[in-house]
């Protein structure tokens, strides 16, 4: 046996000796299966979940390297890579079992740390941290009962962490502003508008606690909240102004309804009442709101003539270039230039139906869209409402003006809600009107469908009131049959 392994040495000593490739072949042999151990112990995250394992392993690893290094014998080598598979096969084992236990809680970190709890929320990201060390020691003694107990404790403490820094994120400077104007008493001054604004605080919060990855409307109410709390602490400057008699009413209205009166003569608009705040500002509304229409109908119809100006123009040039059936082909041109003035003139027709209240008639190509503003749903309903029939009366009068056309109706919410309910809304609702559509107006089911794009199209902010209403819409869509 002796002079076996005397014999077994010389030539690893040899080896060792007789070039850096022979002894790397050797050691790749040697380490081969410990590798390999090693690899399935990383793999399963075994430094993490089985650390003491683990480190056991990576130490019987590492003197496995030096008695190697160092020209010890086989046995001594061999018995320390034996002991370092043990432990890393103990440490792959342990981590898989204890990944399972703590998949909840794993997740939830992850959470935490995407939504940058360990800054933001620090205090609880560390004990959250804490206790799942606590889960995963007491998993690898073996002791299922507590490893549970921590995992669950650091989950809540993760959750909760992760909350904080959204929380933080979005409603930290609400937070700031609305201290200042405490520290500034803004509340015997505009109680009112700090009122709201402690309002908006509040609802922002309680959306994030009622689901904290829909993030857009409690952005939304933050940045209302904002605003109200800015303003709070304006008015209330001006109103201590006005107290100490640095300010009179007169000049404080005076310079309102200058402003105002900047505004109008930009419009040219003459303020035709002494009430220049009520009466002024509806009218210049109603500007605005009716140069909006016709701009957006300006660009659709300069868009739409352009391409077909470009396409007949060009279609025009290659067919007098041919020879033959020039004529023939001439004369199909000049149709489809008729069904275009034909559309046209069907376009005005309709778009003369409605008032801007109830529909904004455009074209975009071929595709004449209503945009129902005047049908509105309640909140989270698809039922049409009955004081909604006289609008989709004159809808069907307008569909007749395009017989053969095929018809799409689209739903469109705004980004509050998650946004597969808002898909689901939109689609809802869009069936709503495509069914009103079959059972009062009679029109073939071949002819109509329906389409719900929740918020993924909207056409206004969705940071104001405003612009969220418009984007909570129905758009009937006619494709006119150009045969």
């Amino acid at each position: 046996m002796n002079s076996r392994f005397f014999a077994f040495a010389a030539v690893f000593a040899a080896v060792l000796l007789a070039s850096p490739l022979q002894a790397q072949t050797l050691r790749d042999t040697l380490f081969a299966e410990a590798d390999a151990q090693l690899e399935q112990a990383r793999e399963a995250d075994a430094a993490a979940l089985a650390p003491r394992s683990f480190e056991r392993g990576m130490k019987a690893y590492e003197a496995a390297e030096e008695a190697l290094e160092r020209g010890r014998n086989v046995e001594t080598v061999r018995d320390r890579l034996a002991d370092a598979r043990d432990r890393f096969a103990e440490a792959t084992e342990t981590a898989q079992t204890s990944r399972l236990t703590l998949e909840a809680a794993l997740k939830t970190r992850e959470n935490a740390q995407a939504a940058d709890a360990m800054t933001l929320s620090k205090p609880i990201w560390e004990d959250a941290v804490e206790k799942l060390d606590d889960a995963i020691r007491q998993l690898e003694r073996g002791d299922l009962r507590d490893g549970r107990r921590y995992a669950l404790e650091s989950e809540s403490l993760f959750r909760d962490a992760e909350l904080g820094a959204i929380k933080t994120r979005y409603l930290s400077e609400t937070r700031r502003l609305l201290s200042e104007a405490e520290r500034a008493r803004v509340g015997r001054f505009a109680p009112q508008t700090l009122a709201r604004a402690r309002s908006l605080l509040a609802e922002a919060e309680k959306a994030l606690n009622e689901n904290r990855y829909d993030t857009d409307r409690p952005r939304s109410l933050a940045q209302q909240a904002n605003y109200e709390a800015e303003h709070a602490i304006y008015l209330a400057e001006v109103a201590r102004k006005v107290r100490d008699d640095d300010l009179s009413v007169e000049q404080l209205v005076l310079g309102w309804e200058a402003a105002l009166a900047r505004i109008a003569a930009a419009a040219d608009v003459v303020p035709g009442t002494s009430k220049v705040g009520t009466e002024l500002s509806e009218q210049l509304t109603e500007i605005v709101t009716e140069l909006r229409a016709e701009n957006q109908a300006l660009e659709q119809d300069l868009a739409t003539s352009e391409l077909r100006a470009a396409e007949m123009d060009e279609e025009i040039r290659l067919l007098d270039e041919k020879l033959g059936g020039a004529t023939e082909e001439r004369a199909a041109l000049m149709q489809r230039i008729q069904r275009q003035t034909r559309i046209k003139e069907q376009f005005e027709t309709v778009n003369q139906m409605f008032d801007r209240q109830q529909a904004i008639v455009f074209r975009e190509g071929d595709a004449v869209t209503f945009r129902l503003v005047g049908l509105s749903f309640a909140s989270g309903s698809s039922t049409i409402e009955p004081s909604a029939y006289p609008l989709l009366e004159q809808v069907e009068s307008a569909i007749d003006v395009f017989p053969r056309s095929s018809v799409l109706v689209e739903g469109h919410t705004d980004s509050y809600g998650s946004d597969a309910t808002n898909a689901e809304l939109s689609q809802q609702r869009a069936d709503s009107v495509r069914q009103y559509m079959l059972n009062a107006m009679r029109i073939p089911s071949s002819r109509v469908s329906a389409t719900g794009y929740g918020e993924s199209r909207p056409i206004a902010n969705n940071e104001t009131a405003d612009g969220r209403a418009r984007n909570r819409r129905i758009d009937i869509v006619i494709r006119p049959q150009l045969d």
